[in-house]
């Protein structure tokens, strides 16, 4: 059966793609980009497969998987990419960089960003975002999602306020450094999202932040 071909390959690009060491980690993993091949090539695979008919269907496998590799490929290199361009760039600034198949997150924590019910930002802060802008203006292929969220202490209505309005003020440094704010958009969250608990002075720290999502344009 002609289907079988996708197994086939799915276990050609494995190979081909190999193990790799995290240079951050040490881990081996399988890179972004052969992750995003792979999942092209099945969605390109079976799109061939259903528009071709019965006996070009072997055909339109082997011409649908090979498009969609190339497609899912690309965007996984692309982002690997800029991955490491920031890195290099944030190192020891205090801003982490996590990555979650092709996208890409970047957590400014609040002791590096603004002060208590502040919505001006730190020379810290500026000067990681210089970094940030230095890269994503040369990766213009991404959009950006930047969020502000805090604590549950305080009043919902100031918290809100105080997470959108940090947001925007990390949004407004990037323009500043040419990062086009056609690419961005930004959010307050408040105390809605938690990455710690809110009963501890640590876990209230950690629950203050800025995070910039980068994903690739479609």
């Amino acid at each position: 059966m002609q289907t079988r071909l996708i197994p086939a390959l799915l276990a050609a690009l494995l190979a081909s793609g190999c193990a790799s060491t995290d240079p951050y980690t040490g881990e081996q993993k399988t890179s972004n980009a052969t992750s995003g091949a792979i999942i092209g090539a099945v969605g390109g695979a079976l799109i061939g497969a259903a528009s071709s008919s019965k006996s070009d269907r072997g055909k339109g496998i082997l011409i649908g998987a090979a498009s969609g590799a190339a497609v899912g490929g690309g965007i996984g290199h692309y982002m690997d990419r800029q991955e490491a361009a920031l890195r290099e760039k944030l190192a020891g600034t205090g801003v982490s960089v996590k990555r979650d198949g092709d996208n890409i997150q970047l957590v400014m924590p609040n002791s590096l960003t603004f002060d208590v019910n502040s919505t001006q930002l730190k020379l810290p802060a500026i000067n990681a975002l210089s970094g940030v802008a230095m890269v994503v203006t040369e990766f213009d292929q991404t959009n950006l999602m930047i969020t502000g969220h805090t604590d549950s202490t305080g009043g919902r209505d100031l918290n809100m306020r105080l997470s959108r309005e940090r947001a925007e003020s990390v949004a407004s440094e990037l323009v500043r450094h040419q990062v086009s704010v056609g690419r961005m958009s930004t959010h307050g969250y408040g105390p809605d999202r938690p990455i710690a608990t809110n009963q501890t002075d640590a876990g209230r720290a950690e629950n203050r932040r800025v995070e910039i999502f980068l994903t690739p344009r479609t």
